[in-house]
């Protein structure tokens, strides 16, 4: 069996990179090309032909390049891919864009997780790969392709127990519709600490960007509460969420989220927020946080191996639940 290919495109350099790295490839060879009228165009330099390949490329939005833009370059080139020949196309997303807008909430809205799902199809991928989507059942449900979710619960679940283990914890989650996350990282907390670990979660509104409701339900008094979510953007739901807990009695607040957004107003809320710790992989990279806290307050997980072992898996036809359970376990010293 020859090996994938493995294709990063513009923006997602540095993390491919890394992935290649940890999957023991060498980057396949790429053109991107950019002209005077905003247009562009991309195109692998190597045959594709009858093989199987991976192009990693993370959708969030940054200056200079909208999620629209990088959602429309995944799509040509996966498309200049599926032309040249290749057997089969993975599009590798840890951060996919519109993920949030699964469902209608006012008359008329969108549904446009859905719209990127037949945009997608349309073009020929045959499989999604993402990390910690919004909504996972929405994520299902929008594609009829193969729709595959990795998860950094064990990534933070070792964090936890390396920092946090001697104390008593408690998971948290932000809002009602988080639960299901944050009940999966509360069972692999306590089947590995050997005792219950208490779940808890906020009451949260939000309307036209507002966003409102401070009531805790659950047992938090005296613990490390450990509130986890897929992505923070402005910052204005963990901080509330820090508040709320502190004044529940919490003896601290820590945080893990996989994708950290991190808008401009976002440092200084979660500065003053005070967190006693604040875990986020590398899926986006922070660059709009304050220096101080990225230093004092922020430990930032590598998804490169959780990304590379998934890639080698999927091509070798293999199962991608223990994966999804214990990660790719840390090597031991010798």
């Amino acid at each position: 069996m020859r090996e994938p290919l493995l294709f990063a495109l513009r923006h997602s350099q540095a993390l491919g990179a890394r992935v290649a790295a940890a999957a023991g490839l060498a980057l396949a060879p790429h053109e991107e090309r950019e002209f005077e009228d905003g247009e562009h165009k991309s195109r692998p330099l190597i045959t594709v032909r009858d093989r199987d390949c991976y192009v990693l490329h993370g959708l969030w939005g940054e200056p200079g390049a909208s999620a629209n833009d990088k959602l429309c370059r995944l799509l040509f080139f996966a498309a200049a891919l599926k032309e040249g020949g290749a057997a089969r196309v993975t599009a590798v997303c840890p951060y996919l864009c519109y993920a949030r807008k699964d469902r209608r909430t006012k008359p008329r809205d969108p549904v446009t997780s859905r719209y990127v799902a037949q945009l997608v199809e349309a073009v020929g991928i045959d499989r999604m790969v993402v990390v910690d989507v919004h909504n996972p059942a929405a994520y299902e449900n929008a594609f009829r392709i193969e729709s595959v979710e990795l998860t950094a619960r064990p990534l933070f679940g070792r964090q936890l127990l390396a920092r946090f283990a001697r104390r008593p914890l408690a998971v948290v989650s932000p809002d009602a519709g988080g639960a299901k996350r944050a009940e999966a990282l509360r069972e692999w907390l306590a089947s590995r600490l050997g005792q219950e670990v208490p779940l808890a979660f906020l009451e949260k509104k939000r309307s036209e960007g507002r966003v409102s409701g401070d009531a805790v339900v659950g047992e938090v008094a005296g613990r490390v509460a450990v509130v986890v979510d897929d992505l923070v953007s402005s910052g204005t739901t963990l901080a509330r969420a820090a508040a709320a807990l502190r004044c529940r009695g919490a003896e601290a607040v820590v945080a893990c989220v996989t994708h950290g957004l991190f808008t401009e107003e976002a440092g200084p809320r979660l500065q003053d927020a005070g967190f006693e710790a604040f875990f986020v992989t590398d899926s986006v990279p922070p660059r709009r946080l304050d220096p101080g806290f990225r230093e004092h307050r922020l430990t930032i997980i590598p998804l490169a191996p959780l990304l590379a072992a998934a890639i080698w898996r999927l091509h070798q036809g293999g199962s991608l639940t223990e994966l999804r359970e214990h990660g790719v376990e840390p090597p031991t010293a010798a």
